[in-house]
């Protein structure tokens, strides 16, 4: 009780004074409006997608496209892939002039590259020839590689998804790819 009475002696001295928020008043307190904002589409879309997602239950052989390699794991793939890049066709035009000043016809043992392509890719699998299998997680639509994945374990061959079909394409000096798979004889990660 002493407390509360010595509160009230402390406020006693100040007056009360609501605010009026009527025309000419005081000015109104900041509202968040975000939710009334018209947001560009593609917002639209990502957003009423991951709402299905959460409603929704996702079948697993598409939820496996959710779970990524971690960022650490990806760059080093990248690095991987990177010391076995296909030439690119500026490099290409480059060997065959040297090839044709130094008069030589035929060419040496083919280099070990990454090959890419979704109908050659699973080829390479189906031989067995397949070392690591890279796969974008960003493919759309997902049914041209949901069934990659499973091929890969039937073969035993080990695979791998990626956030990113634009960085896979780089690899390949292509726009964009939803399949590398690595058929040079490497030492699997």
């Amino acid at each position: 009780k002493q407390w509360y009475q010595r509160r009230v002696a402390i406020t006693a001295g100040i007056e009360k004074r609501p605010k009026n928020f009527s025309i000419g008043g005081d000015i109104q307190p900041k509202r968040d409006l975000r939710r009334f904002v018209r947001w560009p589409k593609y917002i639209r879309l990502q957003r009423q997608r991951r709402t299905l997602y959460q409603r929704l239950k996702v079948p697993p052989s598409i939820n496996q496209f959710t779970m990524t390699v971690d960022k650490s794991l990806a760059t080093n793939i990248f690095k991987l892939l990177k010391k076995y890049q296909p030439e690119s066709s500026a490099e290409k035009k480059e060997r065959l002039r040297n090839m044709a000043a130094a008069g030589k016809t035929e060419s040496t043992k083919k280099p070990m590259v990454v090959k890419y392509g979704l109908n050659h890719v699973t080829g390479l699998i189906e031989k067995k020839k397949a070392q690591l299998v890279i796969i974008a997680h960003d493919v759309d639509p997902i049914e041209l590689v949901v069934w990659l994945p499973a091929l890969c374990r039937k073969m035993n061959i080990p695979y791998c998804i990626v956030k990113g079909k634009s960085r896979l394409g780089r690899v390949v000096h292509k726009k964009e790819k939803s399949t590398d798979c690595d058929s040079a004889l490497i030492p699997l990660l």
